[in-house]
């Protein structure tokens, strides 16, 4: 097996045996293989696949076609009917709730229990053991049987473990979702960094996670294997896929368009409209369940930082455009990001600013006050405050859970310092939406349809 090569699967095969009723298992025994009393169902079947050092691969499909089976015979909790599969590295893995873990043992036991599974000794995980609480965060329930743990605390503490064990290979089920914003947000920032040594394996249903996170992605169908490759083309035909099993298959071929002429009419119609820019079916959208309502929670200064510390962000919130902080917002409308900080010692050329992420950690957008105050830098004195505000029309969010990282560092945009940068340190959830694909709305100046 080559050295740059992970995971090598070979024609892989999983049978399972199902039988109607109980007592059929004992006629099998009897009969042994002169006659069947069972159906063959095949988990997967035939698949061949080789995912080189260091890619990110997503693993996508309908539920039942194989997903789980597939990453527990690569993770070897699960041996194959036939076929082969040849790991190359050490593999850590997050699959359904609860694996490898004792029910009755305490948080603190399952530690030791599932790192020393991974072939970590008990002084290396006595080491990593304030770093795995830590990355846990669930306080003095380590101590408590994890039967007790709720869906959420299981997920962090397992997840914790994984981060730790110095893995060469992370295999990452769908438990991610029951994670808590804050802590998703981490897992994204740790899987991140990992891409960049390591090989991630990614199932999930969302494709947008896929296509972002992914190098390559795997479509199962029935336990076979319909397509590899680019992850976005991947997640096309998986789409395609799921419409069709709704809808039957697709015959639609590409619309004809109208005519030049009135295209051409409708165009300068729309541009010679000079009034204020707002979605027309604003009025309609927020009178009903589709108002894009977004709950903002309060800032968490003790959230992940880095920086030199001679700065300090004390303070992020959203106001409104009377300068009153605001609990909730509707998208579309005019919203003040505030950010507000303190010098412990003289600053020059500060700059201000922020990252506006997704549940994936993806960038939606961000700025900072660099270009705004080039030619006219301030300076900041030891123990003297400074605010920035940035004044902008709230994006109409899909529903879910977004963060605000703020950050103050000194310098150009090119070249500077960062003072202190605080991870997620608001976090802001949109609880119904009008986005009906997409992250985001882009407010729509006239929307016409008319026959020809």
């Amino acid at each position: 097996m080559s050295s740059e090569i992970a995971i090598e699967v070979d024609n892989l095969s999983k049978c399972y045996q199902i039988y109607n009723k109980p007592r059929d298992r004992l006629w099998q025994m009897i009969a042994r293989s002169r006659k069947k009393f069972y159906r063959e169902f095949w988990a997967i079947n035939d698949v061949k696949f080789t995912i080189k050092r260091g890619e990110t691969v997503g693993i996508i499909g309908r539920n039942g076609s194989g997903k789980s089976t597939l990453l527990q015979l690569i993770c070897g909790t699960l041996n194959p009917t036939s076929g082969s599969i040849l790991v190359n590295g050490r593999v850590a893995a997050l699959l359904e709730l609860g694996a490898g873990f004792n029910p009755e043992f305490t948080g603190r036991e399952n530690v030791y229990l599932s790192a020393s599974l991974y072939g970590l000794s008990h002084n290396e995980i006595s080491s990593r053991f304030t770093q795995i609480t830590d990355f846990a965060d669930i306080g003095q329930f380590i101590d408590q049987p994890v039967k007790t743990y709720s869906s959420g605390m299981f997920v962090r503490l397992a997840f914790a473990v994984i981060a730790h064990v110095d893995a060469d290979i992370l295999v990452v089920d769908e438990a991610l979702s029951v994670g808590d914003a804050y802590f998703v947000q981490k897992c994204m920032r740790f899987l991140r960094e990992f891409m960049d040594r390591g090989t991630l394996l990614f199932c999930s249903h969302d494709t947008s996670a896929v296509v972002n996170l992914c190098t390559s992605a795997i479509l199962l169908n029935q336990g076979r294997l319909e397509m590899m490759g680019n992850p976005k083309k991947v997640a096309e035909r998986y789409l395609a896929a799921l419409y069709e099993s709704m809808q039957g298959e697709s015959n639609v071929n590409n619309a004809d368009s109208i005519s030049q002429e009135e295209e051409e009419y409708d165009i300068e119609e729309d541009l010679s409209n000079t009034d204020e820019y707002r979605d027309a079916r604003e009025s309609l959208i927020n009178s009903s369940t589709l108002r894009n309502d977004i709950q903002i929670f309060r800032f968490n200064p003790d959230s992940n930082a880095f920086g030199t510390g001679a700065a300090k962000i004390t303070s992020v919130k959203i106001l409104d455009k009377e300068g009153n902080p605001l609990a909730w917002v509707i998208g579309g409308n005019s919203v003040v990001l505030e950010i507000r900080c303190i010098a412990y010692k003289e600053i020059n050329s500060p700059i201000l600013g922020f990252h506006f992420k997704d549940r994936l950690g993806q960038v939606l957008f961000a700025d900072n006050t660099c270009i705004t105050y080039m030619f006219e830098p301030l300076t900041l004195k030891t123990g003297q405050e400074c605010v920035a505000r940035f004044n902008f029309t709230m994006p109409i969010l899909s529903s879910g859970n977004y963060s605000i990282s703020p950050a103050i560092a000194e310098g150009t945009q090119e070249n500077h310092v960062q003072h202190h940068w605080i991870h997620d340190a608001l976090i802001i959830e949109a609880h119904a939406s009008s986005v009906c694909f997409g992250v985001f709305a882009v407010p729509m100046k006239s929307i016409k349809m008319f026959t020809v």
